[in-house]
């Protein structure tokens, strides 16, 4: 990667996504691309290498995108509004941020001459039931779909992923905070299983598709699962858990892999690619394959948990 735009960049992924590739001395360039000023200001102050360059922007901002986007070969698509109540209660906002603005990004790269692309999605994209899934699907459709106008030019590809340790918005500061507080764990169902993806092994995913993707595939990674109450467990053992209740769109458990994708999808060892149509080489997956966290072949232990916390 020489000269890369992230969208979302001063988000928890941009940031150490950005600390990686920048100790390779062959990237040339990295411009951070979100709105957030605090944000960017604080990654300055965290990251100072003359390579870096910071665009205050909205990816609802077509014109800014292609600004920002001049002489960029790589984009890496991060940004979204990702909460799921937030999502719930403001609809449209989701709407214009997760898929008018992925269909910017999309726009910008064609007409700026970027060579990849690659859209950050996640599980919950997978038989949607709450609209942040719903947006990440039809955002998938439109970076697949963005190679038919391509015409080669430029390939659009989609990596997804399960839960990242300790992103922002992930339950572990939650769980914390309660240990810190000696008060009980709010879970939402005892129940409840996650697929677990550390930080780096989301950057490496997104690395290795960008070298080996030639258009069209979502990249899903195998990763192990974890329980939700063993999570608590690895924080506090000796506090109570509080079952609250699951909130508005929220699954039990979550899937990466349908059975009707299953039908285009290979096995390459460390990760699964679904591709447009059956014409890839590789080793396809059996017919009505499912991947989904409480029938993962891969389990987190609470020690384990403990480790990675």
């Amino acid at each position: 990667m020489k000269s890369v735009l992230i969208t979302g960049g001063a988000g928890s992924f941009g940031k150490a996504f950005t600390k990686r590739i920048l100790e390779d001395q062959s990237t040339r360039r990295v411009v951070i691309y979100s709105r957030g000023e605090h944000l960017q200001e604080d990654m300055q102050r965290e990251i100072q290498d003359p390579r870096l360059r910071y665009f205050i922007g909205d990816v609802r901002d077509k014109d800014r995108l292609e600004m920002a986007m001049r002489n960029v070969d790589t984009v890496i698509h991060a940004a979204a509004l990702k909460i799921v109540p937030v999502a719930e209660y403001n609809p449209t906002e989701c709407v214009a941020t997760n898929v008018t603005g992925t269909e910017n990004v999309v726009r910008a790269a064609l007409r700026t001459g970027v060579r990849r692309a690659i859209l950050l999605s996640t599980d919950k994209a997978v038989n949607p039931i709450n609209l942040y899934g719903a947006t990440k699907l039809a955002a998938e459709k439109i970076f697949v779909a963005a190679n038919n106008l391509a015409a080669g030019d430029c390939a659009f590809s989609v990596v997804r992923y399960g839960n990242v340790v300790g992103s922002r918005g992930s339950v572990i500061p939650l769980f914390i905070k309660c240990a810190e507080a000696k008060q009980p764990f709010p879970i939402t169902d005892p129940l409840m299983t996650r697929f677990w993806i550390t930080m780096d092994q989301a950057i490496d995913l997104v690395v290795a598709t960008h070298w080996k993707m030639e258009g069209g595939e979502i990249v899903i990674p195998r990763i192990p699962s974890m329980k939700v109450v063993d999570l608590a467990r690895a924080i506090d053992a000796s506090l109570p858990h509080n079952v609250v209740g699951i909130r508005p769109g929220e699954k039990v458990h979550e899937c990466l892999l349908t059975a009707d994708e299953a039908r285009t999808t290979t096995n390459e060892g460390n990760c699964f690619v679904i591709h447009r149509d059956k014409k890839a080489e590789g080793k396809y997956v059996q017919e009505g394959f499912v991947y989904e966290s409480d029938t993962n072949d891969q389990w987190l232990t609470v020690d384990q948990l403990r480790m990675m916390i």
